[in-house]
């Protein structure tokens, strides 16, 4: 699988039935979907369907976030941590509603609406939440505030692989909310999801439940599974994406999703780590260019979905395929090695080596530990600038 994959269209305003066929499928096939191009990359790819559903209602330093203090002593004075963190957060959590145009079999342009959620997470306006709740080709966006304002929005970034969007509002004094750390997640420990199920009617509505699992992964189709997510067991419905999952410290740990129709209690959300990297330096330069090594690799999570195959990996990511004149080439990478840490960072999922990455601007170097037939051996790569 590519380092980053191209974009794959994520159907937002149609249901389709979730596949339980193809695990079993040769990798070769899967490859050949998912290895198009030699700079992609994750899969987190959500191809959302009736049983693995967007939690999307509709057709379907500039960075001031709260000081951690004041979660202290708001929960200090509440009766519970789950009222503290709803009296904290809530005001971060924004209604984002979209006018997405899209076009019939007839060649005619319809407008479809859709609600969905999403947090500031700045000061003077920069909002994250999903992609597919600002849609491919979004019309307007409109962010509704808890104090009853409203702005339009502007699409600043988004990544339909992974989910993700930043979009900004004009607005000052913001409450934005405090990203935590989602490598400190633990399974049952507190876990509490703000947003706006089924629309803005019921816009806010805190749920709270346990961290149920994590680094969960789940095949979405024949070509793409969704990795390395946060699972909770939070009632989260229709309307949520794009909203915070929280610790009971009112930090953001997550970005809901979606969830498992097929199963009460089983929503999921993006790890913040992931969006960190892309959050600062869209705040610090206005974009995001994301960087690329040069491979298409494969992580055991992958693997496992193809028990056919032979492939064994304990650990690390399996270099697949080197891209010509990249910077893995220059440094002497090749088909087969396993990269086992960059940075000195342990890496065994696209998740994690794509977090790290992007916390680098094209141009940089990398120190990558990698293993070539059980011999361990360190190299310098340089990163480059993904391009579609």
């Amino acid at each position: 699988m590519d380092e980053f994959n191209d974009m794959q269209e994520r159907e937002t305003t149609e249901e389709k039935s979730h596949p339980k066929e193809g695990k079993k499928g040769k990798l070769g096939y899967f490859l050949s979907g998912l290895f198009g191009a030699l700079v992609g990359g994750l899969i987190i790819a959500l191809v959302f369907g009736a049983s693995l559903n967007p939690m999307f209602f509709g057709e379907d330093e500039n960075t001031a976030q709260t000081d951690p203090k004041t979660i202290i002593e708001t929960q200090s004075t509440a009766p519970s941590a789950v009222e503290a963190v709803a009296e904290l957060v809530t005001p971060s959590v924004v209604g984002v509603t979209t006018v997405e145009l899209t076009q019939t079999h007839f060649f005619e342009n319809v407008e479809n609406t859709g609600i969905g959620s999403g947090v500031i997470v700045t000061s003077d306006g920069y909002i994250l939440t999903n992609q597919h709740v600002i849609t491919d080709n979004p019309k307007s966006i409109q962010v509704s505030l808890k104090d009853g304002r409203e702005f339009d929005a502007q699409k600043i970034w988004a990544d339909a692989d992974l989910d993700l969007a930043v979009i900004k509002i004009d607005a000052e004094n913001l409450p934005a909310a405090q990203l935590g750390d989602s490598e400190e997640v633990s399974v049952g420990e507190m876990a509490i999801a703000i947003g706006n199920p089924l629309g803005l009617t019921f816009e806010r509505t805190v749920t709270s439940g346990i961290v149920s699992a994590l680094n969960r992964s789940i095949m979405i189709d024949q070509f793409s599974i969704a990795e390395d997510l946060i699972q909770t067991d939070a009632s989260i419905n229709r309307g949520n994406s794009g909203g915070p999952l929280l610790n009971q410290q009112g930090q953001v740990i997550g970005i809901n999703t979606y969830k498992l129709d097929t199963g009460e209690g089983m929503g999921f959300a993006i790890p913040i780590n992931l969006a960190k990297p892309i959050i600062d330096q869209i705040v610090t330069t206005g974009e995001f260019k994301p960087t690329v090594m040069g491979i298409s690799i494969l992580d055991r999570e992958i693997a496992r979905y193809f028990s056919g195959e032979e492939i064994q990996l304990e650990e690390g990511i399996l270099i697949m395929e080197v891209q010509p004149d990249s910077g893995a080439e220059k440094a002497g990478l090749q088909k087969d090695d396993v990269i086992v840490e960059v940075e000195g960072i342990k890496v065994n999922t696209m998740v994690k080596l794509r977090e790290i990455l992007y916390g680098k601007l094209p141009g940089e170097t990398v120190e990558v530990t990698y293993k070539r037939n059980g011999s361990e051996h360190q190299t310098q790569v340089e990163l480059s600038e993904w391009t579609e």
